[in-house]
């Protein structure tokens, strides 16, 4: 059995327990999923990736509210209530949610066909293994925010109540005790113990005469978070975009948009290494000098993502990429996006997250959502 996914049990004492097993295993039977039935004895509640709560009969809001105060004390996550229908079964699971959602605590009643339970499971399984990565992560802020990211600071409290990930502000002077960008990066990592970092990487062409474009391209490419010009707030996002899909996020920056289309062109003189199918070494685009990479991503659909630096506020918009070019006068990898709706185009005309934004494979959005509830 995966244990990845334990599922307890709630059930009124007046129900026959013969019926109600039967109804339980030819439900649970009905689910493509692997999972450890811990029935009743809630012990080790919150001890598994997800912890489902299978409300079996009506009768059972007191039962639950007496167990309450000890599974606070076990796990923070949100209550996920199982329910097969059977037995007043959603009426008592409605009544509980109800209960939890009157005192702030977070929940959810998952009900519905086979397909979409199996659905919902599979997706919050991977929302609470991306909470449990990012929970305790260290992230490195080296050198501060680019004096033009005027609005790319984060709220340290926030990010760290929220997410469980703290921002560890580290000196400038700490990249140049090595002559080489990537080795120092790779030092900082380790002596701050990071998951990843963003760094205020244009400092780095007058006092180095370089640019940090390759070291952060493959930095991200060996599963580290590497961000550019000090921007907390996309590094928290390509943080959360690592936990919940394993993957690499393209940091960039929209150079044209066009309202009427939904079509925007997106730009910037780094990409992980593991995002493109194949890539070219070109000069920094704004100072003409060291590294920039000119990257090439597969052509298909991807998602656009940013918090703000607070939490309160998030972008998410699908679309596909419809072409990669290489045009002298921009930043080399450069991007062109059609919007799935084209509506979507007035964010960043009318309510922006400041100007980066991080690119990823697939059609994410319901997932993205989910863990920013």
């Amino acid at each position: 059995m995966n244990k990845n996914i334990a599922i307890f049990t709630l059930t009124s004492e007046l129900h026959d327990e013969k019926a109600v097993g039967n109804v339980m295993h030819e439900f649970l039977g009905s689910l493509a999923i692997e999972y450890e039935l811990k029935g009743n004895d809630y012990n080790d509640y919150g001890s598994a990736c997800l912890n489902l709560i299978y409300v079996r009969t009506g009768g059972t809001e007191g039962g639950f509210l007496r167990l309450l105060p000890e599974l606070l004390a076990k796990s923070n996550r949100p209550f996920y209530l199982l329910t097969s229908g059977k037995s007043n079964s959603l009426a008592a699971s409605m009544e509980i949610l109800s209960y939890l959602r009157q005192h702030n605590i977070q929940g959810e009643i998952i009900h519905g066909s086979p397909e979409y339970i199996t659905h919902r499971i599979s997706l919050l399984k991977k929302v609470e293994e991306a909470h449990r990565l990012l929970n305790g992560a260290r992230l490195g802020i080296i050198g501060q925010p680019s004096d033009w990211l005027i609005s790319s600071h984060a709220d340290k409290e926030q990010v760290k109540s929220r997410l469980g990930i703290e921002l560890v502000d580290i000196p400038m002077e700490t990249m140049y005790r090595n002559k080489d960008i990537y080795e120092s990066l790779k030092s900082i990592i380790a002596e701050y113990q990071l998951q990843g970092f963003t760094l205020r990487c244009f400092d780095l062409l007058t006092t180095l005469k370089n640019t940090g474009c390759l070291a952060l391209a493959k930095l991200n490419a060996e599963g580290y978070v590497a961000g550019c010009e000090g921007d907390v707030p996309a590094m928290i996002s390509m943080m959360i975009i690592r936990s919940l899909l394993g993957v690499s996020g393209f940091q960039a920056n929209p150079a044209t948009i066009s309202p009427e289309t939904g079509e925007i062109l997106f730009a910037h003189c780094t990409i992980p290494l593991d995002m493109v199918e194949r890539y070219e070494l070109d000069t920094h685009f704004e100072s003409g000098i060291g590294v920039g990479i000119r990257g090439y991503m597969k052509e298909g659909p991807v998602t656009i993502f940013k918090v703000s630096g607070d939490l309160q506020r998030y972008f998410i918009a699908e679309g596909a990429l419809v072409r990669n070019q290489a045009k002298p006068d921009l930043c080399r990898t450069q991007q062109v996006i059609q919007l799935a709706d084209k509506s979507q185009a007035q964010f960043f005309l009318n309510n922006p997250i400041g100007n980066h934004h991080i690119i990823m494979p697939g059609h994410q959005k319901e997932l993205l959502e989910k863990i920013l509830t």
